[in-house]
């Protein structure tokens, strides 16, 4: 069975049972995690738990990093730049992708690190001080003091040309150090998102999401309660964790950090939303893209307006910035379809999308491109880093997908 067509099941999780491949080698290695932290499902039974605990363990404190440096990025200088592309980085992006490269390779030293940043930027702009700050305050390595050389060999560890795969299948962490660095540049209710994934053989298995300004209401036993986008405010923020085979969870990330993280009831199971017609559905697009972009637009218009969606509109919700936090809104019930244009002018990055990927898979919901097919990781033979899906990416909820499929697939020219 191929392990990313599993389906998150409404069923007790602790009664899954589910084939894997033989796990590599490199996976097989002692190590400790931090013993505090309890996933909702049984170590003896889910294949990567101390995988999935070491991820959970430095994507909480890459989430910390983020929320110390905005606290003072509008007060202090030079600690915003502009990447070749045009979107902003900061001191931030660099501190997690060090923070969590030397973390995992500690952990996992022979397992590579795919990931969006390297140093050249941090060494042209005479960054380097403030990246080692941010990171020495969250790192843990004892005694040791951290020098730049460790700080800028972490971060090109993850960089391009740091890796060779070649056509063999793999064994690899993908990270984006923060999706949504424009949600990050503004004001406090902001998303973004820091998401970590592992590759085992080609195929996803786990993955953490972080997100800082995430804030519902967890006292509710449903979880897929959907709350208005405008009333999300700022606060204790959330991590959503998923292994495959065992569903996708979320907590506090404040509970991560108390000494309640060890009771497993404290997080939530996530499914995605029940809707199975099309314009009862909530949307999510990129924010660099408009509704008459998509194929769906020759059949419906869009409105943000929650309350006077019109016959023949859809819901489109005013989600920020990033892939991810869309992913996220999915992969909790809160929004039902995200879909994503490609276009020739704009390369779609792995780490865009591989974390949300498993999270909306087990949480029940489907991913593919507009032509059905599955998203091939592998397909950037050498270096891991691109994804060339067939006219865009769509993920929905599952009950839509074949629904909207049909509707692309009529708008598209015959080729």
């Amino acid at each position: 069975m191929d392990l990313l067509h599993y389906p998150a099941s409404r069923l007790p999780p602790f009664r899954c049972t589910y084939p894997h491949r033989p796990v590599s080698t490199s996976l097989r290695r002692s190590f400790t995690v931090r013993s505090s932290l309890d996933l909702p499902f049984p170590e003896e039974k889910a294949k990567y738990y101390r995988e999935l605990q070491a991820a959970v363990d430095v994507v909480e404190r890459a989430c910390r990093l983020c929320v110390d440096v905005k606290k003072s990025l509008f007060s202090s200088n030079g600690q915003i730049l502009e990447k070749i592309d045009q979107t902003p980085v900061t001191v931030a992006d660099f501190g997690v992708q060090a923070l969590v490269s030397m973390e995992l390779r500690n952990l996992f030293p022979s397992i590579p690190l795919v990931a969006e940043e390297d140093s050249a930027s941090v060494r042209a702009n005479n960054l380097v001080n403030s990246v080692v700050n941010v990171v020495t305050d969250k790192a843990r390595f004892g005694d040791k003091q951290l020098t730049e050389a460790d700080v800028l060999e972490a971060i090109d560890r993850g960089g391009k040309d740091a890796f060779v795969f070649g056509l063999n299948p793999a064994t690899y962490w993908v990270l984006d150090p923060i999706d949504g660095t424009r949600g990050f540049l503004k004001g406090c209710e902001s998303l973004y998102v820091v998401g970590l994934a592992l590759v085992v053989e080609g195929e996803i298995v786990l993955g953490v999401m972080g997100c800082p300004n995430w804030q519902e209401d967890y006292s509710q036993p449903s979880t897929t309660e959907v709350q208005k986008y405008e009333n999300i405010l700022s606060g204790a923020g959330t991590i959503m964790v998923s292994h495959v085979g065992y569903g996708t969870w979320k907590k506090r990330l404040s509970d991560i950090q108390s000494s309640k993280a060890k009771m497993p009831h404290n997080w939530t199971r996530c499914f995605v939303d029940v809707c199975h017609v099309v314009d009862e559905a909530r949307f999510c697009i990129p924010e660099s893209q408009t509704w008459e972009t998509l194929p769906l637009s020759a059949v419906y218009d869009a409105t943000t307006e929650t309350e006077n969606v019109g016959k023949k509109q859809i819901h489109l919700l005013p989600t920020c910035c990033g892939s991810l936090c869309k992913y996220f809104m999915v992969a909790s019930g809160r929004a039902s379809v995200f879909i994503l244009r490609a276009r020739t002018q704009t390369i779609i990055k792995a780490w865009d999308h591989a974390v949300g990927i498993i999270c909306v898979r087990e949480a029940g919901g489907k991913v593919t491109d507009w032509r059905g097919s599955q998203l091939d990781l592998a397909a950037d033979q050498v270096e891991r880093r691109v994804l060339f899906p067939s006219g865009g990416v769509l993920v929905t909820n599952g009950s839509l997908h074949n629904q909207i499929l049909g509707m692309i697939s009529s708008s598209l020219p015959v080729v």
